[in-house]
């Protein structure tokens, strides 16, 4: 099996990328978007999720099998979070619980 030869331009590319990124993050940590606050924090680190999954992963030259792979872990992660979710939107349907008492 051969395998893909990155070159080293590619790696200082995306390590400055990154670097680019973290300072993006520190300058977005400092300004307020109100609502829009964790949208874009969350903007910002799925950018460099995908950076250093597709280039120092090498997922970006791998086989079909592991595409499939990193996708069951991004379906997988989506089915967590959503259950987190569901279990927190729900908290409130059958009244407050204070002090471990449910109260009507």
């Amino acid at each position: 099996m051969s395998e893909h030869i990155v070159p080293r331009t590619t790696y200082f590319a995306v390590f400055g990328a990154l670097l680019v990124g973290t300072a993006i993050t520190v300058a977005a940590a400092n300004f307020d978007f109100g609502r829009m606050n964790d949208i874009v924090a969350m903007t910002i680190a799925v950018t460099k999720m995908l950076l250093v999954l597709l280039f120092f992963m090498h997922v970006r030259y791998s086989s079909r099998l592991i595409w499939v792979i990193v996708a069951s872990m991004f379906f997988w992660l989506l089915i967590l979070l959503l259950l987190t979710l569901t279990d927190y939107s729900s908290r409130d349907w059958f009244g407050s619980n204070v002090g471990g008492i449910m109260s009507r």
